[in-house]
């Protein structure tokens, strides 16, 4: 019986703690990537990766700040860039990854859609297509409830002035 009630809890605890299995990147890590991409120079190949490891750092990060300029870094990589199939879907899901960081849900499903059209099976992106649609509908669930209260409440207020007028 306690097991059971201790599962509920931890299953609550972890409804409303919106744990997901993106992992967070660390404000030295960044330092570190931007560093390498300044040491990089001239040299094509090198640079890109460089920018391709900040980018990941960027997007990961728990600093919305970083999160968006690794979002715009991204977005302009992609479109000056015609790189591989490959290259291209791996800039797709780090902004997927950094549109889901900064709360923007539908666009990130696009991209990881966009993911997917270049590779179906690609375990990632469609571990990242469920964190997402599982926090749409969390989302919702919760606005659903936030709503209904609300609603509660106003029905018994409404409730408690007429038995004061009577």
């Amino acid at each position: 019986m306690e097991a059971k009630i201790g599962k509920f809890f931890e299953s609550v605890g972890s409804f409303f703690g919106g744990g997901d299995q993106i992992p967070w990147c660390d404000r030295d890590i960044i330092v570190g990537c931007e560093r390498e991409v300044s040491e990089a120079g001239d040299a094509d190949e090198r640079k890109s990766e460089s920018i391709m490891r900040l980018s990941w750092a960027l997007v990961h990060s728990r600093q919305p700040e970083d999160v968006q300029r690794g979002i715009a870094m991204l977005e302009v990589s992609l479109a000056n860039n015609a790189s591989s199939p490959l290259l291209q879907r791996e800039k797709l899901y780090l902004l997927a990854i950094g549109y889901y960081r900064s709360g923007e849900y539908s666009r990130s499903r696009q991209l990881v859609d966009r993911c997917l059209e270049i590779a179906p099976d690609w375990r990632q992106a469609l571990t990242l297509k469920k964190t997402i649609e599982d926090k749409i509908a969390k989302d919702g669930v919760i606005g659903i409830g936030i709503t209904a209260t609300a609603v509660g409440l106003l029905a018994g207020g409404i409730a408690a002035a007429f038995a004061r007028k009577n």
